[in-house]
């Protein structure tokens, strides 16, 4: 398949731009949120925006209500979140938690996708447990209680926990914390009791929990897929999370490579515009390359999934590696050429920076994703 879109994803991209570009800008969104301290670091009123758009339930098959697309358009959209720094719930709710629940029975879907396509519900998946991204080893345990579970452990860096109104939680109902089977995919609504958010602020201003399950009691319409059968939901789930995160992290790039290229159109020393110094042109055009390399490889991952292709999993750990290097180096560069003042928080540039921080980390930073693909690939 070409590694471009189509004429109807380019419409979308069109759409999904502008409406960004308006809606979801820095100063309206990013910085109005955080200069204010918002508990929630979003505002739901975009996301509402975003839902009467069709963009919340674009993973969520038709008839559930939602547009059917596929991983390529939800890219779309999130290559533009991350153009403009958008704080939105976007990537864990109209993604990961989308995912997981294609999978689970009906009753459970209409419980939770009509709130998620209306804009109504914030979702968020509960997976990792400490400062690292590792879902190979799943501790917190969910053990027969009557005719439910009871959940007890803690998750670490849940993005939006505390304003979620459902956390899918990744629990161990058999086996030993690193085995491959014995998870199950709970449903986990934000009113349980005996659940507990520490909530901690990230460096890009966005809002995440340390989650904590003390005995938590869920009935059996709680689970998500087959009781013990859950690593294959949540690989789905971190496939399309991963390729997300990569899609997201384009964004971020091209916005601050974009910003960049204007400020050397701009700026002048010693009566000369710096973009015409040569040095300068070759660090811009070796990091346009980079970029669009990142963006090729982030599409293919994106078609591979849709198609349900064997190579997936390989080819979002090298879209997720290779775009933590071309961002990290569009914000490094970025903030450099824009002297003293890429510094100060006056100037945009810094907040691509921040942002591509938290972004690397999230299900998985290049170190992580660069020693999965030569795992995938027989090293």
């Amino acid at each position: 398949m070409p590694l471009y879109h189509d004429d109807d994803q380019a419409m979308l991209a069109d759409t999904a731009s502008q409406f960004m570009g308006e809606e979801g800008a820095i100063g309206k969104q990013l910085r109005h949120w955080r200069d204010r301290d918002c508990k929630d670091g979003f505002g739901h009123d975009l996301w509402k925006q975003m839902a009467e758009m069709g963009f919340t339930g674009m993973l969520v098959g038709e008839d559930d209500g939602g547009l059917g697309m596929g991983q390529v358009e939800a890219n779309i959209v999130l290559e533009e979140i991350g153009r403009n720094l958008t704080p939105s719930p976007f990537l864990a709710s109209s993604v990961l938690a989308a995912t997981a629940l294609k999978h689970a029975d009906g009753a459970v879907r209409e419980r939770w996708l009509p709130g998620l396509v209306s804009g109504d519900h914030v979702y968020s998946v509960a997976l990792d447990e400490g400062p690292k991204h590792r879902p190979e080893k799943i501790a917190a345990k969910a053990e027969k209680s009557g005719n439910g579970f009871r959940l007890t452990g803690s998750k670490d860096f849940v993005i939006h926990g505390a304003s979620a109104d459902m956390l899918i939680v990744a629990a161990r109902t058999s086996g030993s914390d690193s085995d491959a089977d014995g998870v199950t995919l709970f449903a986990v609504p934000k009113d349980a009791a005996n659940m507990s958010h520490e909530a901690v602020r990230l460096v890009d201003s966005s809002m995440a929990t340390h989650t904590k399950f003390d005995g938590v009691e869920l009935d059996g319409d709680a689970v998500i897929g087959e009781v013990d059968g859950g690593r294959e939901i949540l690989n789905a789930m971190l496939r399309a999370g991963r390729v997300g995160a990569a899609a997201e992290g384009v964004g971020v790039a091209r916005g601050a490579m974009d910003m960049t290229v204007d400020y050397l159109k701009q700026r002048k020393q010693f009566g000369q515009l710096i973009g015409e110094f040569q040095a300068l042109q070759h660090r811009a055009a070796h990091l346009y390359s980079e970029v669009e390399i990142a963006k090729a490889v982030t599409i293919k991952a994106a078609q591979l999934v849709d198609g349900g292709s064997e190579k997936a999993d390989l080819m979002a750990s090298v879209a997720k590696a290779k775009v933590a290097k071309a961002a990290g180096l569009a914000v490094r560069e970025g903030v450099q050429m824009h002297g003293g003042i890429g510094m100060t928080d006056e100037y945009d540039i810094g907040l691509y920076m921040k942002r591509d921080r938290a972004l690397q980390e999230f299900l998985g930073d290049q170190y992580y994703h660069a020693g999965r693909v030569a795992e995938l690939s027989g090293y």
